[in-house]
């Protein structure tokens, strides 16, 4: 059984991995990440903005993402872009993810060919 700090990391990388990707496409503000991936997941993700923001500023911190700050209606919008040390921890990120789905489905087709779980 993973340790809780393995299980906690793994359940975290998930907003961090789908951010990361979002803002690889185009520069986005915190509320539009929480729309975005609420919309592209085919609306079955959905993440507070309690833990959006945090994690984008950590990211920042990491120097993953930089960000622009601007005026829109009156109000200050910093919007967030992807750094170049970003797109590597992307890249990172999705190969393990694709190796994770990878094993998991392994451990799942081999549940299907139990006797009896047709």
């Amino acid at each position: 059984m993973p340790r809780s700090a393995d299980r906690s990391r793994f359940r975290n990388g998930i907003p961090e991995l789908l951010v990361l990707q979002l803002l690889s496409e185009r520069e986005m503000y915190g509320y539009e990440l929480t729309q975005a991936i609420y919309e592209s997941s085919g609306k079955s993700l959905e993440f507070a903005e309690g833990v959006i923001y945090p994690l984008l500023h950590a990211l920042e911190s990491e120097g993953l993402l930089k960000t622009r700050r601007c005026d829109v209606s009156g109000r200050r919008r910093v919007y967030y872009a992807l750094t170049r040390k970003g797109a590597r921890r992307l890249d990172a990120s999705i190969a393990d993810w694709r190796h994770v789905v990878r094993a998991v489905e392994k451990v799942l087709e081999g549940r299907r060919n139990e006797p009896g779980l047709a």
